[in-house]
């Protein structure tokens, strides 16, 4: 694994809590449920609506893109 590729693991790693935490908590307050309904639906939505990163490689060598699914195209990182 090279270091952009760890860059991006770690990077896809933080979005994921961090969005996953905030649906859950938006999830279980609106739908004041318990359970594994509330995790699987924060999963769901974050699967969905999370950013990938990705590290590829280019003529000029390694970079570090993100792709969204509210922005157009790739974007590179750094």
């Amino acid at each position: 694994m090279t270091k952009l590729q760890l860059k991006a693991f770690v990077y896809q790693l933080l979005s994921f809590i961090l969005l996953f935490g905030t649906f859950r908590y938006v999830a279980y307050n609106y739908f004041h449920q318990t359970g594994i309904f509330i995790s699987i639906l924060g999963f769901i939505c974050v699967t969905l609506l999370g950013p990938k990163f990705m590290a590829t490689k280019t003529k000029e060598g390694e970079k570090l893109f993100m792709k969204w699914i509210f922005l157009k195209g790739l974007r590179e990182i750094g």
